[in-house]
């Protein structure tokens, strides 16, 4: 059975410094049983609570007060009081089969309120730039117990072969899997292929993996709660950093995955901001077309133009057009294009202009009204112009991710919490 071996306590409530303190016997084995006693503050009460928040992430003896006196708790709550603002502070465990662990204090800067995941990843991230510019690679695992320690291995191990992408911990939703967990991740899948034009099997997993050199990268990523896990995805596909999908097993610790904090309405419409932006910026300019073609229609009737329809529609689409190409350039798609875009994107308006305007007139044919005949033909259409404006004309450019390990302390110090 493992045991655990030693303990190092590093500037942790009232230890100053690095402490370690060993369990093993005289034959460098870990004790059957260990007696812990001393003076009153020597801490004692301090090396359990290095022990309980190691192994469950909080001290049930600090939990009643934090809820009562917020405002008392700010900044480095468990770091030694008089340790420096740049000193690390944290648990290190080391059991009997030499495997370790630790757990790190990172210093927060409001109450005990919480930002959200998105916050805490990139809290993590800034920490981990600042304090352990040695590591290679860093791995985000849920804490709602969704991800088995093996797979994790399987992740870890993946980047070790893929070191410049996002390793990313896919579940295949096999088996009993929650109505909610199921149908959202269905959803999420088809919403992130529209907005981003890749495809991808599971785009809500938390556990992901990348090199450090990516770090500046993620920490200039928006999103302070779970909608930051999408923008991870979108800002890749967008700045061309592939992915690798690792197979893990699809895991919910009941049927309706109550320890998850995932708001079904708030943080979905978060997570799905990107289609709600294009939708915005095609309802903005369907407003626009609308109103020109009623204008136009009504102004060419009066003159007792031949064809009013026809000739309103190509008027009322040409300018709304020009207007929705500048939205969705610029705030949609974020793509910063040139001439052959705007080219790709007038062939497709003219595309649409044509099909519009024979459905047009079919409905208008069969005796629909002009102006309900105008809303029919522009629903058909939407789906259609979203997925060849993503796909074909305002796809994600490449190489624009350098990785160069000298660079990313220096883009860090520019994160502002």
């Amino acid at each position: 059975m493992k045991k655990i071996s030693k303990i190092i306590l590093e500037n942790f409530r009232v230890f100053s410094g690095k402490n370690e303190i060993n369990f093993n016997n005289s034959n460098g084995e870990p004790a059957d049983f260990v007696c812990v006693y001393g003076k009153n503050g020597s801490g004692k009460t301090s090396l359990f609570d290095g022990f309980e928040w190691f192994f469950t992430g909080e001290i049930h003896l600090l939990k009643k007060d934090l809820k009562n006196n917020v405002s008392k708790y700010t900044g480095d709550i468990l770091k030694y009081k008089y340790a420096g603002v740049k000193d690390k502070a944290g648990v290190e465990i080391e059991y009997s089969d030499g495997q370790k662990g630790c757990r790190t204090v990172i210093k927060r800067k409001n109450s005990i309120n919480d930002y959200g995941k998105g916050r805490a990843i990139k809290t993590a991230l800034h920490y981990i730039s600042e304090h352990m510019p040695e590591e290679s690679g860093v791995v985000t695992v849920d804490a709602d117990g969704q991800h088995q320690s093996n797979d994790i291995v399987s992740v870890c191990q993946s980047l070790q072969y893929h070191n410049e992408k996002l390793i990313l911990g896919v579940r295949k939703f096999e088996g009993k899997v929650p109505l909610r967990s199921r149908f959202g991740n269905a959803v999420t899948r088809a919403v992130f292929s529209l907005a981003s034009g890749k495809k991808l099997w599971d785009t809500q997993t938390g556990l992901r993996a990348f090199r450090t050199e990516l770090i500046p990268f993620m920490l200039n990523i928006k999103g302070d709660r779970y909608e930051y896990e999408m923008n991870m995805l979108l800002n890749c596909a967008e700045c061309g950093v592939d992915w690798v999908e690792v197979p893990i097993r699809t895991v919910y610790l009941n049927d309706k995955n109550t320890y998850s904090h995932f708001h079904p309405f708030k943080d979905s419409l978060r997570i799905y901001q990107s289609i709600l932006k294009f939708s915005g910026s095609s309802f903005i300019s369907f407003v626009l077309d609308y109103i020109l073609f009623n204008i136009f229609s009504l102004f060419l009737g009066i003159l007792s133009f031949r064809n009013p329809i026809f000739f309103s529609n190509i008027l009322a689409r040409v300018i709304s057009c020009g207007f929705n190409y500048h939205l969705n350039k610029k705030y949609v798609f974020h793509s910063y294009g040139n001439h052959m875009k705007a080219l790709k994107y007038f062939t497709l308006a003219f595309g649409i202009l044509a099909t519009n305007t024979v459905l047009l007139q079919i409905l208008t044919t069969i005796g629909i009204p002009a102006f309900s005949a105008k809303i029919m033909t522009e629903i058909i259409l939407f789906i259609g112009s979203m997925l060849v404006q993503r796909f074909l004309i305002f796809m994600p450019e490449k190489n624009k991710i350098s990785y160069q390990r000298s660079e990313r302390t220096h883009h860090a110090d520019n994160y502002k919490y």
